[in-house]
């Protein structure tokens, strides 16, 4: 097991242990004002990524998997040469909340060295993931407390919120 494995792992247990604490952190922050939050986030953001570089983890490709607008499947589909319903049908599914989502994980686009084999043309969710460097935080508090199970960027964010808002 390399070193950033054995830290993603404490991260995950880290994030399981604190996530009563967290959620308080959570309760405080959404008394803060949206661009306030929003620049808290960032620094935190910010500061996780200069400890962090998802090519040593890849954990959300391996674990979670994006969802899939009808702008990704047209574009990646169209990359593949493959019809939209092809596309879909080899690697999609509906799940629950009636999105697209990959049949599979690890995701199939996910080489052996963690990159990605489609970065050019990935999915929106996927440029946009860990969602820590988004405007209107508010709207995502409590998917980042879920995400701090499966990504440590977002569990140093978190680290770093709480260091600099506190518990109350």
């Amino acid at each position: 097991m390399n070193s950033f494995e054995e830290y993603r792992i404490e991260a995950n247990k880290e994030a399981k242990n604190k996530l009563k604490s967290r959620k308080k952190v959570v309760s405080n922050l959404r008394n803060k004002k949206g661009k306030e939050l929003d620049s808290i986030f960032r620094d935190g953001h910010d500061q996780a990524f200069k400890k962090i570089d998802c090519l040593d983890c890849a954990n959300c490709c391996k674990t979670v998997g994006p969802l899939f607008t009808s702008k990704d499947i047209t574009r990646i589909s169209k990359n593949f040469k493959l019809s939209q319903g092809d596309f879909t049908e080899k690697y999609l599914r509906i799940d629950e909340d009636n999105d697209y989502v990959l049949k599979t994980l690890p995701c199939p686009f996910l080489s052996s060295d963690n990159n990605c084999n489609i970065y050019s043309i990935r999915p929106k969710a996927c440029k946009d993931y860990p969602l820590t460097d988004l405007r209107d935080q508010k709207k995502l508090l409590k998917l980042h407390l879920e995400n701090t199970k499966h990504c440590p960027a977002v569990n140093e964010v978190f680290n770093h919120i709480t260091n600099k808002v506190g518990v109350k």
